[in-house]
């Protein structure tokens, strides 16, 4: 359920996005960064995980593979915004769609996951389905590989980082923070952005959205390093479907970006390889809980 919830609410933040097509990119996820530390001082406060945090923040190994999480979701977010104001949110879902079958890779690889036959043939219905989308969009393709690689390698680090979810993205935010808060600084002298004091600022509406950045920053990934520890890479990585999907009816639907035979064709070959991977987990689940009760 976190998983889903993640991706659901990451497949609609085009919508968010497109309110704020006229902040400069890096200023908007500097924002976002700024916004979302002392949300997450907070939890960490009314929750009591201070020794936590402290523990963590006391292991070297951790903290390197933090701030390496946090600079492969700085940059995925950097290049999933300007996409979306450049009017290119289908490009944008062909990278999500690259991304699971690039976590499948890696957990087979790194993490010696396992493939049932009937996932694996779910994996080759999507990556014919990619395949096509991807020949269609050759001009955005370099884009769809960036975003479809980092976000991949980001949730192989977090996998990987032995740090629970919340103080995983406090410490994340925190190596972002002062290279944000020198990104706003340098908005704000040079008055080029919403910093400095730009009628942008003025409207009470823009800097309520700003804020409510940190919100639909921290929230998506407190729940998925949440899910991160407790799933599959691979299955988290069929579960990621669901935010190219939204991103692609919303390209279509609501932005108007056209709808060839090529993308209607991927979009089927997808959830039919989706409903065939869900079905087998769930199929395997019920066997194993089966054997132990019979044991």
């Amino acid at each position: 359920m976190a998983a889903i919830a993640t991706y659901a609410f990451w497949g609609v933040m085009p919508i968010y996005f497109k309110l704020l097509g006229d902040v400069p990119a890096p200023e908007l996820l500097a924002w976002r960064i700024v916004c979302s530390m002392p949300i997450c001082l907070v939890i960490i406060a009314l929750q009591r995980q201070g020794p936590s945090l402290l523990a963590s923040l006391r292991n070297r190994t951790v903290v390197l593979r933090l701030a390496t999480s946090a600079a492969l979701t700085a940059t995925n977010s950097l290049i999933f915004f300007i996409a979306v104001v450049t009017g290119h949110v289908l490009a944008t879902s062909l990278g999500y769609y690259i991304m699971p079958l690039i976590n499948v890779l890696i957990g087979t690889v790194f993490l010696h996951e396992k493939l049932s036959r009937v996932q694996w043939a779910a994996v080759v219905i999507a990556a014919i389905g990619i395949a096509l989308l991807a020949f269609g969009e050759l001009d955005m393709l370099f884009v769809s590989l960036a975003l479809g690689v980092s976000y991949a390698l980001y949730g192989f680090v977090r996998k990987v980082v032995p740090a629970g979810a919340l103080e995983a993205v406090t410490i994340e935010t925190g190596a972002s923070l002062f290279p944000a808060l020198a990104v706003v600084g340098w908005y704000a002298w040079t008055g080029s952005g919403v910093g400095g004091g730009s009628s942008m600022l003025a409207s009470g509406q823009m800097a309520g959205l700003l804020m409510i950045g940190g919100l639909f920053t921290a929230i998506p990934l407190l729940l998925f390093g949440y899910a991160a520890r407790r799933l599959t890479l691979s299955a988290m990585g069929f579960a990621q479907f669901i935010t190219p999907s939204i991103g692609f009816l919303l390209g279509h639907f609501v932005y108007g970006e056209p709808l060839d035979q090529d993308r209607t064709v991927c979009f089927l070959l997808i959830w039919t390889a989706v409903a065939l991977f869900s079905w087998d987990m769930f199929r395997q689940s019920r066997l194993n809980a089966h054997t132990k009760v019979a044991s």
